[in-house]
């Protein structure tokens, strides 16, 4: 059976129809603008393939925050995000409506945990986080091989962390919460800071230190919190491999004996990575969104 899949992004959206990751017919790049026309770009990539050979269920990842709620009167709305034009966007609706099919809907970051979760560095695992550090933070968890959520969904890029302002006097660039984790580490704060984009940085220049320090820091709050049994670091950030290391250095002595099993210890290469599905992570939990709305249904075979 073929699943639909979509991944939406801040400048783009991610349009795939397949039977599952490794088996993707086709795949479209839609530039993300206003909600109505993007959406109306979606169905109809989706529409066109539902006609051909229909689909079974649609999987979407997405941008947030969301309303995940089912009893809520804005189910499936994007809330208040600063994406231009997209606050307060239904955006289960209009899919729904269009294909009249099961469509599940969950968070880019929760996607992507679900996608290496199922097909990539989680395969046999029972939990696993994913942290994207790009643009923003996010951080997404799967446990008991499901998705996470409770009154709301995780928002682990905005936890906050430790911020000595006289060695790091950057105010933070987050509008909510200024120097929360994104507002210390994602891409624009290393910019800002700095006066240059992090991928023209050299591996010895000092933001990479304090980028170390404030994503550890980080890691660190989320494995007290849900001790996974393994953390995927992903994001444009992150193509700078020499940060691995010293994360995971730091992440150790940041919890100093406690909350890290000996088992961790001893194989922490393995336990903080890079994405195995590299920048397919996210469509390929759409595609794992799209199997569990079809389960719900009732309607799988």
């Amino acid at each position: 059976m073929l699943f639909g899949a979509i991944e939406t992004g801040g400048s783009k959206v991610i349009c795939a129809v397949g039977t599952g990751p490794h088996d993707i017919r086709d795949r479209v790049r839609i530039p993300t603008t206003m909600p109505a026309e993007t959406l109306a770009e979606v169905n109809d990539f989706l529409l066109r393939h539902h006609r051909e050979t229909p689909l079974s269920a649609v999987g979407v990842g997405s941008f947030g925050p969301l309303d995940l709620q089912d009893d809520s009167p804005t189910y499936g709305y994007v809330l208040d995000t600063p994406k231009p034009g997209w606050p307060n966007t239904d955006l289960l609706g209009p899919i729904q409506q269009a294909l009249d099919l099961p469509v599940a809907l969950d968070t880019d970051v929760n996607a992507a945990a679900l996608g290496e979760h199922r097909w990539g560095a989680g395969v046999g695992l029972d939990s696993l986080v994913y942290i994207t550090v790009g643009t923003g933070i996010g951080g997404g968890a799967v446990v008991a091989s499901r998705p996470v959520h409770g009154a709301s969904h995780p928002e682990m890029g905005h936890v906050r962390i430790p911020h000595d302002r006289e060695s790091d006097p950057f105010e933070g660039f987050c509008p909510y919460h200024g120097d929360c984790f994104e507002g210390l580490a994602a891409g624009p704060a290393i910019e800002l800071r700095w006066g240059i984009p992090g991928e023209s940085l050299p591996e010895d220049h000092p933001a990479w230190a304090l980028e170390a320090e404030y994503l550890a820091a980080g890691i660190a709050n989320i494995v007290l919190v849900l001790s996974p049994q393994r953390i995927v670091v992903g994001g444009g950030v992150m193509e700078q491999r020499h940060l691995f290391p010293m994360i995971r250095e730091r992440v150790v002595e940041l919890l100093h004996g406690y909350g890290v099993t000996e088992k961790i210890v001893n194989a922490l290469d393995d336990y903080v990575v890079p994405p195995a599905l590299g920048d397919d992570s996210g469509i390929a939990g759409a595609f794992g969104l799209a199997e569990m709305a079809l389960t719900a249904s009732g309607e799988a075979t």
